[in-house]
């Protein structure tokens, strides 16, 4: 399965925040509520739900709720994707016969 261009974006968006990556690396250690994730990362609420949805919708985090907290963690299928993505992306393959010469 190809990737579209869209889903690649939203990937690599979720990835260009210093603090999405900052979140992404402290999901690495296991499932977050956002109460701990506001601790670590030290800034309000809402900016907390803005990165937690655009991280989210890329699909490398899943949120669940348990009464009133949100508890996030890495998605494993999500990061498997991503990969997929850079290596897509990165692949050469050979010669362009149809180039200008």
């Amino acid at each position: 399965m190809t990737l579209s261009n869209k889903q690649i974006t939203v990937i690599f968006k979720a990835l260009c925040d210093e603090n999405r990556v900052q979140i992404f690396r402290l999901l690495q250690h296991g499932e977050k509520c956002a109460c701990k994730l506001l601790e670590a990362m030290q800034f309000t609420q809402p900016t907390l739900s803005h990165h937690m949805k655009i991280l989210c919708d890329s699909g490398l985090v899943v949120g669940r709720k348990e009464g009133k907290w949100m508890y996030y963690s890495v998605s494993q299928e999500g990061t498997e994707i991503a990969v997929k993505a850079l290596r897509e992306l990165t692949k050469v393959s050979g010669s362009d016969e149809g180039c200008c010469k």
